[in-house]
C-alpha cells in the first residue's frame, strides 16, 4: 500500500530531519516535497535525500499568485506519485500525525476504520510553553504542553487535514480537504473523524472543521506545533504564510494558537522509532552537514532580523503576552452564537 506525504517547505531545513523521520516511522511511504525561494539550504537537503530514494523532490520557485502551496498541489495533480498512490495526506512542516491505536501506524489506523474513504485529523494545538530561544532539539520533545481536548474557542481549533483513499472521488488536491469531487461517486464516499465516528453527507463536500467542543482524537489527532520557539516564529512572521505570499503570522495568529493548560506526550509513544530513522539520515555526512548549516542559518537570520524595530517590537510582545485562557462553554457561547449567525465556520 503506498501512502504518500505532499510537503511544502522555504527555510525550514532545521526541522526537516525530524519530521521525516517521524512519518516515515508512522508508514508514509513516500514523499512528493516541494521547496521555494530556499536560503537556509533546504532545498540542498532535499535533493541529496532525494538522492538517496528518501523522497521526491521538486522546486516550486515563486511568484505565485495564489501562495506557494497552492501552486505546489496544482502541479501535484499531475505527478506520478499522486496519480498511483493509494492514501494521500497533504501537510505542513509543522504538523505531525499521532495516532493512538496499535502500534501507532497508518496501518493500524486503517485497520480501526475499514469503510474508510477519508478520515479527518483534527488539529490539537501545541503552543509556546514559553520557550524562548530556538534551539536544535526535536519539536515533539520540546512542545507537550497543549488545548484541552475539548475546545469551546477558538474554531480553528477544530480543523483538520484529510487523509484520502485515492480513489478517483475526488480530481484536486486542496490544503485542507480534497477539492472537485465527481458526482457520480460521492454516494460511496464515506468520511469519518478521529474519534472514529461517521460524518454525514455535508463533510463530502467542503466543511473544514470537525465537531466543534468535542474530542476528535480516539483514534488520531494531528499534532500542529504552528508556534515553536519566540525567535523561529519571528522568522515565521517574516516568511509569511505558505498558502498566502502577503499573509505574515502576527500578535492575532499567535493568541489563537497558544494554548498550554494540558500536557500531551502521546507522541513519543512511536519516538522510539523515529530516532533510530533520524539518526540514520543524519549518518550520512553530507546530509548531517548541510542540517547544521540550516541550524546555523536559522540563528543568523534571527540576529539580523532583530536590527528590524517592528520585528523587535513582535519579540517583545511575544515575550510578554502570557498564553491563552480556554474558555468553558458559557463563556464561548457568545462567540459561539455570532460566530453562527454571521459565518459558516464552526460546524
Amino acid at each position: 500500500m503506498k501512502c504518500l506525504a505532499i510537503l511544502t517547505v522555504r527555510n525550514e531545513g532545521a526541522f526537516l530531519l525530524e519530521w521525516l523521520a517521524h512519518h516515515r516511522a508512522v508508514g508514509f511511504t513516500d514523499f512528493l516535497i516541494y521547496s521555494n525561494d530556499c536560503d537556509d539550504g533546504s532545498d540542498k537537503m532535499l535533493d541529496r535525500l532525494d538522492s538517496l530514494g528518501q523522497i521526491t523532490h521538486v522546486r516550486n520557485d515563486g511568484p505565485h499568485d495564489r501562495g506557494v502551496q497552492w501552486a505546489a498541489l496544482k502541479h501535484a495533480d499531475q505527478h506520478p506519485l499522486v496519480k498511483t498512490a493509494d492514501w494521500i495526506l497533504p501537510l505542513d512542516i509543522d504538523e505531525f500525525v499521532n495516532i493512538h491505536v496499535g502500534d501507532h501506524t497508518l496501518d493500524a489506523l486503517l485497520t480501526a476504520l475499514p469503510d474508510a474513504t477519508a478520515i479527518t485529523l483534527t488539529w490539537r494545538l501545541f503552543g509556546n510553553a514559553g520557550v524562548v530561544t530556538y534551539q536544535d532539539k526535536p519539536i515533539t520533545e520540546q512542545f507537550c504542553l497543549a488545548a484541552p481536548v475539548v475546545m469551546n474557542w477558538p474554531w480553528r481549533a477544530s480543523m483538520f487535514k484529510s487523509l484520502f483513499r485515492n480513489d478517483g472521488t475526488y480530481r484536486k488536491l486542496g490544503v485542507h480537504r480534497p477539492k472537485s469531487p465527481v458526482e457520480d461517486r460521492l454516494d460511496q464516499a464515506r468520511w469519518f473523524d478521529g474519534h472514529g465516528r461517521e460524518l454525514d453527507d455535508s463533510i463530502k463536500r467542503s466543511r473544514l472543521f470537525s465537531r466543534f467542543g468535542q474530542n476528535n482524537y480516539g483514534l488520531v489527532q494531528l499534532n500542529h506545533y504552528a508556534l515553536g520557539a519566540m525567535e523561529s516564529y519571528v522568522l515565521k512572521r517574516e516568511r509569511g504564510r505558505s498558502n498566502r505570499d502577503d499573509s505574515g503570522a502576527g500578535m492575532s495568529y499567535w493568541v489563537d494558537r497558544n494554548w498550554c493548560s494540558d500536557e500531551d506526550r502521546s507522541i513519543a509513544r512511536i519516538t522510539p522509532k523515529s530516532d533510530q530513522i533520524l539518526a540514520g539520515f543524519k549518518s550520512d555526512r553530507l546530509l548531517n552537514d548541510l542540517h547544521k548549516v540550516s541550524v546555523v542559518w536559522r540563528k543568523q537570520r534571527f540576529e539580523k532580523l532583530m536590527k528590524m524595530e517592528d520585528l523587535r517590537a513582535l519579540f517583545g510582545r511575544l515575550i510578554t503576552t502570557p498564553p491563552s485562557r480556554p474558555l468553558t462553554r458559557q463563556q464561548a457561547r457568545p462567540l459561539l452564537q455570532l460566530a453562527q449567525r454571521h459565518s459558516h465556520k464552526p460546524h
